[in-house]
């Protein structure tokens, strides 16, 4: 690789809109690789910042950094990410983002006078839970779907 095409830690956190921690972070998450100076300085491939502005993209989706990090191991390495390789990955998930969709589409139709609380035992609760029957599952709000669950 021609050491003109690699960039300083500052370059690329300028040029990405991240910060430096953020940029070490992704890092450390391997969503991103670095090489080494004789110095020990990062230098980042040109290419980095197709694979930042990826994440970018896909946290804004509401992915995890593991899910991102799956997709990027689907890609080669040494260059950048095509426009090929982006509709692949977001065919990869486009079922993840519609079950998320369908989830929060039945959050909001079903709590539209609840506060979420969990409690969902009283009787002008639109969820209406006789007998607190909810209650047995555990705690929390029972009817959430489970992706938004905690746990």
């Amino acid at each position: 690789m021609d050491t003109r095409d690699l960039l300083t830690i500052g370059e690329v956190a300028a040029r990405a809109g991240v910060s430096v921690p953020t940029l070490r972070f992704y890092e450390t998450k391997e969503l991103v690789h670095a090489t080494r100076t004789a110095g020990n300085q990062r230098r980042y491939p040109r290419h980095t910042l197709r694979r930042l502005a990826l994440v970018r993209a896909a946290q804004r989706f509401g992915l995890s950094l593991d899910e991102i990090r799956e997709a990027l191991d689907s890609l080669p390495a040494q260059r950048p990410p095509t426009a090929r390789d982006w509709a692949r990955l977001s065919r990869r998930w486009h079922d993840v983002l519609q079950e998320r969709i369908d989830a929060l589409v039945e959050l909001r139709d079903t709590t539209s006078g609840c506060i979420g609380c969990g409690c969902l035992s009283t009787s002008s609760c639109p969820i209406y839970n006789p007998g607190d029957e909810r209650g047995a599952e555990g705690p929390g709000a029972r009817r959430w779907p489970a992706g938004l669950r905690d746990g």
